[in-house]
């Protein structure tokens, strides 16, 4: 028999059970539009209808400031959600990363084919900032406080870089633990590669680097009030470094937030207190054993710790506009807080130097290699997060107040 004769045979034998499989996948039913957890009472909505849509990461804006709006990704490039309506409407066409909602200018920033580039959320009206940005290979975008500025970090050295996990592929995939994280982290922690961190003026297009450094420079944030003040990261395994600092846009007042006090102490996936003058972190000490929600007061440099019980200890935390609550999305299988982890969505409230916890959605069906990303809605009276509970990727929504 020939080749081409064995691979055509070789087709027809395997084309009855591709066709079962194209079927399935599109005879698939998509997730309930809405429904209560039984096991906790809420009421939950999907909020995208496309397979494989998802919301930002869990410190990038996906709001406007009035609430009425929210940004998310699919596989054709960028939608937003009328939170009060449900109404969806495509925004951007293309592959897109790094995408950040300016809270009052209701604009979208985001990096498209290397270019710079803002969409108005009313209008579709787009505008090129910078035609081809050259500081890439780090973390970005992050949008100041007077949305004068947008920032982030980049690799100086001109040689291909392996990709780094904050910035994968799929931009709205990450994963706690993925199979060979770990020896990455270390690999790419030892090779001090030259970075810096970037600062562009979205009227003017104009960039500026500032605190060159061969440290791993990552997860760049604005503070939410001070429109001169930048967090970011020494990533890497968090046992190994001082992870989170503080400095200017003119790369003055470099700033550590948090100094270890024990081997294998570690702290990080850091977010602003809405109110600028509170900086989160989750907080193990040391790594896997005591679990906290811990903050820093950047005025006086007081620290805040909240006891969390390993069972409702989550990949990511986040905070509610007025401050006053905080919410988690649980953890997976091979999470650091692995055996015991809980995978709900968690709203908790402060007493008595501890969170204490409410389950809001049973997650016991989603795969953790996707994270939910939690985040406060701006009234305050919804968790949004991604889930693949029901297989692909869709955004859900839970009301905090029980359903009647």
């Amino acid at each position: 028999m020939s080749k081409g004769l064995a691979m055509r045979n070789s087709a027809r034998m395997f084309l009855p059970s591709a066709l079962v499989i194209v079927g399935s996948l599109a005879a698939q039913e998509p997730p309930p539009a809405e429904w209560v957890d039984p096991s906790t009472g809420r009421r939950i909505i999907r909020l995208t209808n496309e397979p494989g849509s998802a919301s930002l990461y869990f410190h990038q804006n996906a709001y406007t400031m009035d609430g009425d709006l929210m940004v998310f990704t699919t596989h054709e490039g960028l939608s937003v959600v009328n939170l009060q309506t449900h109404k969806i409407r495509a925004m951007v066409e293309g592959r897109v990363g790094q995408v950040v909602v300016g809270r009052k200018t209701r604009q979208v920033f985001y990096i498209r084919d290397g270019a710079v580039c803002a969409t108005n959320l009313d209008t579709g009206a787009t505008r090129v900032i910078v035609a081809k940005l050259e500081q890439q290979s780090g973390s970005g975008l992050a949008v100041n406080a007077d949305e004068t500025l947008l920032g982030g970090s980049f690799v100086e050295d001109a040689k291909p870089q392996p990709p780094i996990p904050e910035s994968p592929a799929k931009p709205e995939e990450h994963s706690d633990n993925p199979p060979g994280k770990g020896q990455m982290m270390e690999r790419r922690l030892a090779e001090h590669i030259p970075m810096a961190l970037y600062t562009i003026d979205i009227k003017t297009g104009k960039i500026n680097t500032f605190h060159h450094s061969t440290d791993w420079l990552n997860h760049v944030q604005f503070s939410p009030t001070d429109p001169t003040l930048i967090m970011f990261c020494h990533e890497g395994p968090w046992h190994k470094v001082d992870r989170i600092w503080t400095i200017r846009t003119d790369g003055t007042g470099l700033r550590k937030i948090h100094t270890r006090t024990m081997d294998m102490e570690i702290a990080g996936h850091e977010f602003f207190n809405p109110d600028g003058k509170i900086i989160w972190y989750d907080l193990q000490t040391p790594k896997g054993k005591e679990f906290w929600l811990a903050g820093v007061v950047l005025a006086t440099g007081e620290a805040i710790r909240y006891k969390v019980q390993r069972s409702e200890w989550s990949v990511h935390y986040n905070v509610s506009p007025d401050g006053k609550l905080f919410a988690g999305d649980g953890g997976g299988p091979t999470s650091v807080a692995a055996p015991g982890n809980g995978q709900w969505i968690y709203l908790f409230t402060p007493h008595d130097g501890a969170l204490q916890a409410e389950k809001l959605v049973d997650l016991s069906k989603h795969n953790y290699r996707l994270e939910p990303n939690v985040t406060f809605t701006p009234d305050g009276k919804w968790l949004v997060f991604r889930s693949n509970m029901f297989g692909p990727t869709y955004v859900f929504a839970v009301e905090l107040r029980k359903a009647p």
